[in-house]
């Protein structure tokens, strides 16, 4: 089935980060992480399944920052909550990742701060502790002045911050993902196009860590400057108009059900057909969010929490 991508114009509250896990499928994925050649592989017979991977969610910290398995499709559902007096505009986020059997298990929250220049959500993996300070944070996601580029980072330390103080690698914050929206400033109406930028894999299958100590060293400084080695760029998958619904549609294979102009699909240029992320609306405050390797589930919930953010000039 086919379902409209960008036929409708929503109100959007800010959010926060959040990540998404899910369940499997047997999609090959990409064997190398650097920008240049990923190409499929197959599957492993002895691939561990969703529920496997799970098992070892009892540690959510080490979970939400683990990529999917190869060959593993994690399957999650985002809720936006918008009650309270000022939840209209900082609503907060709950990222589930769906079992097999039914189940929901709680991965990530995350919600707007408040009094922020810039839009700037934390990402907890306790659903109650949406705190800076709070020791179930576990990263953020920051907006630039405009709102069309936004960086994911985990909970280590910035650097900028601690100037003249030596600091152990192990604890400086690493940016695991960059999203940027290009911009539509004469306000045309139509899709969303998004570039995303993730760290590389090594042999291992393991991410490689970006500790940028300046502009130049960050994901979105190096791909505005070409300088893609050991990164990883992805795109959204281009709608196609259908002229029967007049309106841009993408196959979401029934995980999608309402159109939305926040619908998406992430793909890699040199193999469009595996789907590393998508993303997309089933009824009001509900969304699904299903990711695959290199992804890991706090980088697909920020990635989902960005397309929340109002972004005037992309709209």
């Amino acid at each position: 089935m086919n379902f409209d991508e960008a036929s409708e114009h929503e109100e959007d509250a800010d959010e926060e980060r959040i990540c998404s896990l899910s369940s499997p499928t047997d999609v090959p994925r990409p064997a190398s992480a650097s920008s240049g050649k990923d190409i499929p592989e197959p599957v492993n017979p002895g691939s561990p399944s969703a529920e496997s991977f799970l098992a070892d969610a009892a540690n959510l910290e080490e979970f939400v920052l683990r990529p999917a398995p190869r060959g593993i499709t994690i399957k999650c559902r985002i809720t936006r909550d918008k009650k309270g007096m000022d939840r209209g505009l900082y609503p907060t986020y709950f990222m589930h990742m769906e079992r097999d059997d039914g189940r929901k298990v709680f991965l990530l929250a995350g919600r707007k701060r408040k009094k922020s220049k810039t839009s700037n959500y934390l990402i907890s993996v306790d659903a109650t502790d949406l705190s800076r300070g709070g020791e179930s944070f576990i990263g953020k996601l920051r907006s630039n002045y405009t709102g069309t580029k936004f960086t994911v980072y985990d909970n280590g330390t910035n650097p900028c911050k601690n100037l003249g103080t030596l600091l152990e690698e192990s604890n400086t914050r690493q940016e695991l993902a960059a999203i940027c929206y290009d911009t539509n400033l004469l306000g045309f109406k139509g899709p969303r196009k998004m570039t995303v930028v993730l760290p590389g894999m090594n042999m291992n299958f393991e991410r490689i860590p970006v500790r940028p100590q300046n502009e130049q060293e960050s994901l979105v400084g190096r791909w505005q400057s070409n300088v893609m080695e050991n990164l990883i760029e992805l795109h959204n998958k281009a709608p196609v108009w259908n002229d029967d619904t007049q309106s841009y549609v993408l196959n979401f294979h029934g995980r999608v059900t309402q159109a939305s102009v926040k619908n998406f699909q992430i793909v890699h240029d040199n193999d469009p057909d595996y789907i590393v992320m998508q993303f997309g609306r089933v009824a009001e405050d509900i969304f699904t969010l299903d990711y695959n390797y290199p992804m890991c589930a706090l980088q697909a919930f920020a990635i989902g929490l960005s397309s929340f953010d109002n972004k005037l000039a992309c709209e």
